[in-house]
């Protein structure tokens, strides 16, 4: 079996729950060899976010050109790009890449509800990043911050707006219900060969730090050894909800703890 090498771009999280640690445990319970260029340096724990050091857009640019002049890269999760000027060195970079899958979870809040995006960056992020993506992973909020518009309530108003991502370029949208009421948590995949939903029990826990960051890292690790995104939604989904109902059994922080990334192995 080939082995997949995955390439995340994101920020860090020194507790381990999100951002480039929770991509690289992503990577690694699902058999995916790991890579990693930092896009900023956030002083975060399950409390939420302290502080933010952003790195110099230039030096992201000589990581990306460190791993694409000596590494195979055959898929790449991007999250959190924190400025317009990284977002934009991002894009010049991958602009020239070889083929391959490319999720970006359009990071804007950490779990806490602290920015983890400059707002005038968000316009960036819709012209640059979008038309590369071979699928993007909003939940309803950012969803609503990309288009300008008010939150989804109902999985009608997320099929709409999740429609309406797919004219700024990118191939599918995985529209994230998790901030819906409902007892249910769906998710809607649309792209230009259809519309999938897919649904999952609520599990009862609070230790969801790094769900989203965790979900994207999944899809992009996994989309190579499946034929469809609707496959490879199903897959990722099943192995999070997992890692979700044995959150609990971790003793990390006092606040929002992460789910449990090698529940399968430990």
């Amino acid at each position: 079996m080939k082995r997949i090498n995955a390439l995340t771009i994101a920020g860090t999280d020194p507790s381990g729950g999100a951002g480039i640690q929770a991509d690289l445990k992503t990577f690694s319970a699902l058999g995916a060899y790991g890579a990693s260029v930092i896009t900023a340096l956030v002083a975060q724990n399950t409390r939420g976010v302290q502080s933010v050091l952003n790195i110099d857009s230039a030096f992201v640019g000589a990581q990306l050109d460190s791993v694409f002049s000596d590494l195979r890269i055959d898929t790449i999760k991007i999250g959190m790009m924190a400025n317009e000027a990284v977002i934009n060195q991002v894009a010049d970079s991958l602009s020239d890449r070889p083929g391959g899958w490319l999720v970006l979870d359009t990071v804007m809040l950490a779990k806490s509800g602290d920015p983890l995006l400059a707002p005038e960056a968000i316009d960036a992020l819709r012209r640059r990043l979008l038309p590369l993506a071979s699928v993007i992973t909003p939940n309803l909020p950012e969803a609503a911050a990309l288009l300008q518009c008010a939150v989804a309530g109902d999985e009608q108003s997320m099929l709409l707006q999740g429609r309406k991502l797919l004219e700024y370029g990118c191939q599918a949208v995985l529209m994230k219900g998790g901030h819906l009421s409902d007892k249910e948590s769906p998710d809607w995949l649309l792209s230009a060969d259809g519309e999938w939903r897919f649904s999952a029990e609520r599990i009862a826990t609070k230790n969801t730090h790094g769900t989203g960051c965790t979900l994207s890292s999944a899809l992009a690790a996994l989309r190579p050894r499946h034929d469809s995104w609707p496959a490879t939604v199903q897959a990722a989904k099943g192995w999070l909800q997992g890692a979700l109902q044995q959150a609990d059994s971790l003793e990390v922080g006092r606040g929002i703890g992460p789910v449990h990334h090698f529940y399968q192995w430990w």
